[in-house]
């Protein structure tokens, strides 16, 4: 299985949680006796421009955060033409599910997941997508650029109680018919993160749940990093979910 990532992504290119020192390095740690880690390329303007305005492009580049954020962007890219072979995964950050078409908040400059997705979709690579966004906070950007599209099918899952969360995944998955199912992974929602409900088994759960449906459905599948702010845990979670994608 396929990682993408870029020793850019140890920066600290601002001040938010997001960005902090040693974050990325709990990731890679944990991933990489067990993963091949490649290189993240950046995103184009016309990538960029599918899902953003030429506003909101400007401005990323007033902040000084245009070459990170378009880097993770690419990376996205990079899982999704991937996962057209093979489950892959991106471990990228500025996380993007906050990005909407021209504004942006959440630690988020550009959404990974819609870049990625139209992507795959101009190129007329896929039919139909299931994004599953399990970050503890509600992928506004996702939902914002992709949910007008009738190609698409967004589910954050809302349940407080840990078995109806996992119950409404597993149903939604099994009754998807898209033929690419790519997932916005945040860990936030760990026990010893913010959100304190899912364990890591729940992760690798939720990825053997996603590759069978990508399976199913005779396409493809891939996760992108959004969330997770306990380091202590976060690499044990990201390599549960990957483990579950690449059916270890």
């Amino acid at each position: 299985m396929t990682v993408y990532f870029h020793h850019d992504f140890y920066e600290e290119y601002t001040s938010d949680p997001a960005a902090e020192s040693g974050r990325m390095e709990a990731i890679v740690k944990e991933l990489s006796t067990f993963v091949e880690l490649v290189e993240c390329e950046p995103a184009t303007e016309d990538d960029l421009l599918a899902a953003h305005s030429s506003s909101h492009l400007n401005w990323v580049h007033s902040q000084g955060l245009f070459d990170i954020a378009a880097l993770a962007a690419g990376g996205a890219i990079q899982a999704a033409l991937r996962s057209l072979s093979e489950p892959s995964f991106a471990v990228i950050r500025p996380p993007g599910h906050h990005a909407s078409a021209s504004s942006c908040w959440g630690f988020c400059y550009f959404n990974n997941m819609a870049v990625s997705l139209l992507r795959l979709k101009g190129d007329d690579l896929i039919q139909r997508a299931f994004v599953l966004d399990f970050d503890l906070h509600f992928g506004d950007g996702n939902v914002n650029i992709l949910d007008r599209n009738p190609w698409v099918e967004i589910l954050n899952p809302e349940a407080a109680d840990r078995d109806a969360y996992l119950e409404e995944v597993r149903i939604a998955l099994e009754d998807t018919a898209a033929d690419m199912i790519a997932v916005s992974a945040g860990f936030d929602n760990h026990v010893n993160d913010w959100g304190g409900l899912l364990l890591a088994s729940d992760y690798k759960i939720m990825g053997q749940w996603v590759r069978a449906a990508a399976e199913r459905n005779g396409g493809g599948c891939y996760g992108i990093l959004e969330g997770g702010y306990n380091h202590n845990v976060l690499g044990t979670n990201v390599l549960a979910f990957i483990e579950g994608l690449a059916d270890i």
